[in-house]
C-alpha cells in the first residue's frame, strides 16, 4: 500500500488539470510560489512548441494547507489551461449542436490506434487529449509537494540532458548546476549545448522531431529506503516504473546499468571504504550502482537515466490509415514540440521525488512532520548515519 498517493485529471485543451496528493504529514510549509518554480522550469527548453507561449502554469492550492502549512489531509491543486478559451465548444462538457470535424487519421507512435480500439471511440480526440504530455504539468505540481517534504531532511534534486540525437554531453569536472538551469537545453557541456541546438533547429526545419537521454539525481538520502524482501518493494523497480510512465519514455537505467554489461564485476561494483571516524560512517569510492543495491538506497546519490523517443506528432506527417475509411492518408497533425528532452528532466525530477517521498514515509511514517523527524533522527543516530 502506498504511503503517498496522487491522482491527476484533466485534458490537454480542457478547462485545466487537477491533482490530489494524499499522505504528506501535517506541519510541512508549502506555498503556491514554491510549486510555481518547477512549473516554470517545465515550460522552458529549446524545441518547445507554441503552446508554451499561451500557458503560464500556476498551481492553485485548493485544500490541505492552512496558513502556509500542510494539515495532513489531501492536498488539492488546480492548474488552469489558458488555451481553454479557444476550445470551449470542441471540448465542452455538455452536449453541443455544432457539427465538429472528427479526427480519424491515426498517428504512428501515439496512443491513437490502441486508444480508439480499447475505448470504442469514433474520434481520436477522445484519446489524444488525455494522452497528451500536457498532463505532466499536474505531475510536476505533485512532485513539487514531495520535494518540499524531502527538503526537510536535506534531500535535493538535479537533472540535466545527456544526449539529443547523437550529440553527447561530456562536461569536464563536477556539474555546474547553475549553468544547467541557465542552458536552453539543460546541458552542462557548452560545446554539446551548441550542437544540440543545431540538431533541434535542423529537425524543426525538416518538420521532424528529435529525442535523447536525460539524467535525474537525488542527493542526501539515507541508507535503507526500499526493501529486498518482495519484488514490489524494491526501490529501483518502483523508480523505473515511475520514470517509464512519462510520455514518450522508452528506456530507464539506474546508475551505469547498460554500460556495466560491457565490463567485468571487478570493474563495476562500488568498493566500500573503511570508516576513519568523522563524517558519515559508510563511504564508497564510486557510484556506478546509482545509489541503489538490492532494491534499497545505499547512501549514495540516486541516479537514473531516461530515454525519450522523438515525439510522435510530426509537422510533416508519416503515412498512416484513416480508421473510418481504411484509406492510406497522412497522419493527423496536432500542435506539438520538436524536442521534449529538456522539459522531460523536470518531469523526471517530479516522478523521482514522488517515489522517494513514498519510500521515505514507508520507512519513517509520522502524522506530523515532527514525528517523522524524530523517527528519522533516531534511525540516523542508531545506524551511524547522523550528519
Amino acid at each position: 500500500m502506498a504511503h503517498l498517493r496522487y491522482l491527476t485529471s484533466g485534458e490537454s485543451h480542457g478547462q485545466g488539470l487537477n491533482t490530489i496528493v494524499e499522505g504528506i504529514p501535517a506541519g510541512v510549509q508549502l506555498s503556491e510560489a514554491y510549486l510555481a518554480r518547477d512549473l516554470a522550469r517545465r515550460q522552458k527548453g529549446y524545441g518547445r512548441g507554441g503552446r508554451m507561449k499561451i500557458e503560464k502554469d500556476e498551481a492553485k492550492i485548493l485544500s490541505g494547507v492552512r496558513h502556509g502549512v500542510t494539515l495532513g489531509s489531501p492536498i488539492a491543486l488546480w492548474i488552469q489551461n489558458r488555451d481553454w478559451e479557444n476550445w470551449q465548444t470542441p471540448m465542452s462538457v455538455t452536449p453541443i449542436t455544432e457539427e465538429l470535424n472528427r479526427i480519424t487519421r491515426l498517428r504512428p507512435g501515439h496512443a491513437d490506434l490502441a486508444g480508439i480500439v480499447k475505448y470504442n471511440q469514433k474520434d481520436v480526440r477522445n484519446i489524444l487529449e488525455r494522452a497528451s504530455a500536457r498532463e505532466t504539468a499536474a505531475r510536476v505540481a505533485a512532485g513539487g509537494i514531495a520535494k518540499r517534504f524531502l527538503e526537510e531532511f536535506g534531500v535535493h534534486f538535479h537533472s540535466h540532458v545527456l544526449t539529443v540525437a547523437d550529440v553527447v554531453s561530456q562536461p569536464k569536472g563536477p556539474i555546474d548546476w547553475q549553468r544547467v538551469e541557465q542552458s536552453e537545453v539543460r546541458c552542462a557541456d557548452p560545446d554539446a549545448e551548441a550542437k544540440m541546438i543545431k540538431v533541434i533547429d535542423a529537425a524543426k526545419e525538416a518538420k521532424d522531431t528529435v529525442g535523447g537521454i536525460f539524467e535525474v539525481i537525488a542527493e542526501g538520502l539515507p541508507i535503507g529506503l526500499g526493501s529486498h524482501i518482495h519484488w514490489d518493494k524494491k526501490l529501483d523497480g518502483r523508480i523505473a516504473q515511475a520514470l517509464m510512465s512519462i510520455h514518450a519514455v522508452k528506456g530507464v537505467e539506474i546508475g551505469n546499468g547498460f554500460e556495466q554489461t560491457r565490463s567485468f564485476g571487478s570493474k563495476v561494483h562500488d568498493i566500500i571504504e573503511p570508516w576513519a571516524g568523522g563524517g558519515p560512517k559508510w563511504k564508497r569510492r564510486s557510484n556506478q550502482a546509482g545509489g541503489l543495491e538490492g532494491g534499497m538506497t545505499n547512501g549514495q546519490p540516486v541516479v537514473a537515466r531516461v530515454a525519450i523517443k522523438p515525439i510522435s506528432t510530426l509537422a510533416k506527417p508519416l503515412p498512416s490509415v484513416d480508421f473510418e475509411t481504411g484509406e492510406v492518408v497522412q497522419a493527423h497533425f496536432e500542435r506539438s514540440d520538436v524536442c521534449q528532452v529538456p522539459p522531460g528532466c523536470v518531469v523526471g525530477e517530479a516522478m523521482l521525488a514522488l517515489v522517494l517521498a513514498d519510500a521515505f514515509l514507508e520507512k519513517f511514517g509520522g502524522d506530523h512532520l515532527d514525528e517523522t523527524r524524530r523517527n528519522y533522527d533516531g534511525y540516523m543516530k542508531q545506524t551511524g548515519q547522523a550528519r
